[in-house]
């Protein structure tokens, strides 16, 4: 099959096994530009394994991952083509925020102007130079987010970036992923808040024991659930609750 340049996001038939277990088992989707795609699933669902396999940091067993009709690692510019929240960012606790996007924004060629513009964009500006060791969870989403923002890309891809988010950063999460989209944005993002992927996500991919269970826009997938997307997605996943 052959990439699909108009998507920002193509996953062809991936596969992950680790020795005798299937953590991800042929899972296709896209993520076309000016959307919000959800990554729903029970924990182990294969979600994390799946977002790594798309950016390069974990080899699929079969199948391919294309990032605007590339793969990852063809990518002349990653930063500037694709933001990421996964794995906790890796962020020094000594460092302060500044100091580690003034660090990401050299390793990767960006403007260092654009550290302060994404640290006020982020609502990260009064604790800049506080070091990230006593940050609290909402904080370090917050500095992962504005990581992400800082080479101006045209796709987002984030795990849970709402863990330990307040409402505030909530909404403005909420707020921002949608923006992003009506400029011409892709996001993928993964969530097991349901509530929040409801109002953010145009569409959703769902994924049990490493396999799409369902994929479309949230309207043509609620249908039949009075557009509910916690009642469909609790009777698409009933019988999957092992967590692998």
């Amino acid at each position: 099959m052959t990439n699909n340049t108009t998507s920002a996001i193509q996953a062809v038939g991936l596969k992950k096994t680790f020795g005798d277990y299937a953590a991800v088992e042929e899972v296709s989707f896209l993520v076309p530009y000016g959307r919000v795609v959800g990554l729903l699933g029970p924990n182990g669902a294969g979600k994390t394994t799946t977002m790594r396999m798309l950016l390069g940091l974990a080899k699929p067993t079969a199948g391919t991952a294309f990032i605007q009709g590339r793969q990852y690692s063809d990518l002349n510019h990653p930063a500037r083509s694709i933001g990421t929240v996964l794995d906790g960012g890796g962020m020094h606790p000594s460092r302060s925020a500044r100091q580690h996007l003034r660090i990401a924004a050299a390793m990767s060629g960006i403007d260092r102007a654009r550290v302060d513009q994404v640290l006020a964009e982020a609502g990260m500006a009064a604790a800049a130079n506080r070091p990230i060791r006593g940050y609290s969870l909402g904080m370090r989403q917050r500095l992962a987010l504005a990581t992400a923002l800082l080479g101006e890309p045209k796709i987002l891809v984030l795990d849970e970036p709402a863990n330990g988010l307040d409402p505030d950063g909530i909404r403005w999460l909420r707020n921002k992923l949608r923006a992003f989209a009506f400029e011409g944005g892709a996001v993928l993002v993964s969530s097991h808040l349901l509530a929040e992927i409801e109002q953010v996500a145009d569409d959703a991919v769902v994924i049990a024991h490493g396999r799409v269970l369902a994929a479309g826009s949230l309207t043509d997938l609620t249908a039949d659930y009075n557009g509910n997307l916690e009642s469909f997605y609790l009777d698409l996943t009933a019988n999957t609750t092992e967590v692998r």
